[in-house]
């Protein structure tokens, strides 16, 4: 308004102004035309063509149409943001760009041989690591495949310190965690009580140590308070005394070992750890105990030196929480897209899935990393670069990683499970 609204009076201009900000998104897909000039040579240089240009712009797949940027988004569409391929081409339809399905899965069949060497390192790092978590999950897999009734696979993850690596593999038992890890592996293992991971060689001859999860045991206890309601209250002071070892556990991971504050809540600790034991004990030996409270205090005990183990070693977690999340993106995927149609789909998935978060662990953009490899694989030929090292997350630059990072670091998830 330059005027005043009652009378009209025209308003003089001061220099001062009112600001505002608005974020907006503006998405627009665009035709890049390359036009490079012919020249004829005014040479008589023998063997050489007459006519010169530039040489073509790289592309990622030969004589493909679309360029990187579109790969780029429709992989992350799928195995970051875990949207059915259709629905992703679908949604660009909107921006007036139509996508041919067909053309588009051929494309993503020829850019997974580009993405395995990357796979194939971070499941080498992952399996060299001493603290894992591990996990699994159902994955169908629509093949017909000699010796398997059915489509049911399994995803399996493995977290470490700075990676997660998944496999898809047919089968749930211990072979696949065995093979995942070398013979002489050595470290501590997080997992759940599945009899797969205790099934392991590398658990068997004691190189591997299994901590077992205090969620997991928790949930028994919710699941006798549920079942029998007149068994609440036995059950509800089971969940007070697992509740006061993770508050005493936080508490002692405030402080930096071998001090005062660390050896006091230390103590504290060890001292609940003790009662819990003496108490399960005292109760499993009354004739009288209920059956679902005998089951549940029988597998608390069963599985007491794996549970104990983050006691003597704080850097243990108590519970598998953070694999359970690993999980959770791939199982929304599974039931937007079902899971894989096709081998060279089932190794894209893992090798997707793996990348994707192996960056996040690292704060590194998915989407910045994922441009700068495949433009680097557009200009080696539509081959995997010769030093895919300088590639991985964890052999970046100082300057490449401020290149890549995003934004903002992400913030720990306040896990209440």
């Amino acid at each position: 308004e330059t005027a005043c609204p009652t009378c009209g009076k025209p308003a003089v201009q001061i220099s001062r102004t009112e600001d505002s900000e608005i974020i907006e998104i503006e998405v627009c897909a665009h035709r890049r035309r390359i036009r490079r000039k012919r020249y004829r040579r005014t040479c008589e240089c023998p063997n050489e063509s007459q006519t010169l240009t530039a040489p073509a712009p790289a592309k990622l797949i030969p004589k493909g149409r679309y360029g990187i940027s579109v790969w780029v988004h429709l992989l992350l569409a799928k195995f970051a943001s875990h949207r059915a391929l259709g629905n992703a081409i679908e949604a660009l339809s909107h921006y007036d760009l139509d996508l041919p399905q067909g053309t588009i899965t051929d494309g993503l069949k020829r850019i997974t041989p580009l993405l395995e060497p990357v796979y194939e390192a971070i499941l080498a790092r992952n399996a060299e690591s001493f603290y894992r978590q591990a996990d699994e999950t159902r994955w169908s897999v629509f093949i017909e495949q000699e010796g398997k009734i059915g489509f049911r696979w399994w995803l399996w993850g493995f977290l470490s310190e700075d990676t997660t690596a998944f496999r898809i593999e047919p089968t749930r038992s211990h072979d696949v965690p065995q093979r995942h890890y070398a013979d002489e592996a050595q470290g501590v293992l997080m997992v759940d009580r599945y009899s797969a991971y205790k099934a392991m060689a590398q658990v068997k001859s004691g190189v591997v140590k299994l901590a077992f999860c205090w969620a997991h045991v928790r949930r028994d206890f919710i699941g006798v308070g549920k079942g029998w309601p007149e068994l609440v209250d036995w059950a509800v002071a089971w969940l007070h005394r697992i509740r006061r070892l993770y508050h005493l556990n936080r508490q002692r991971l405030l402080h930096e070992g071998e001090t005062p504050q660390f050896a006091l809540h230390d103590a504290a600790l060890r001292e609940a750890i003790d009662a819990m034991h003496q108490q399960a004990t005292e109760e499993l030996a009354q004739p009288k105990l209920r059956e679902p409270c005998r089951k549940a205090l029988a597998s608390l005990l069963d599985h007491w030196s794996g549970l104990t183990l983050f006691v003597d070693d704080p850097r243990i977690p108590m519970d598998n929480n953070a694999s359970e999340r690993m999980v959770r993106g791939p199982a929304m995927g599974r039931k937007n897209y079902y899971g894989s149609g096709s081998l060279w789909s089932v190794r894209l998935t893992a090798a997707m899935f793996s990348i994707v978060a192996t960056l996040k662990q690292w704060n590194v953009n998915p989407r910045r990393w994922l441009s700068w490899y495949l433009e680097s694989c557009a200009a080696a030929g539509s081959r995997v670069p010769e030093d895919v090292q300088r590639f991985l997350p964890w052999n970046l630059t100082a300057d490449r990683r401020a290149e890549l990072t995003s934004p903002e670091a992400s913030v720990p998830i306040n896990d209440s499970s």
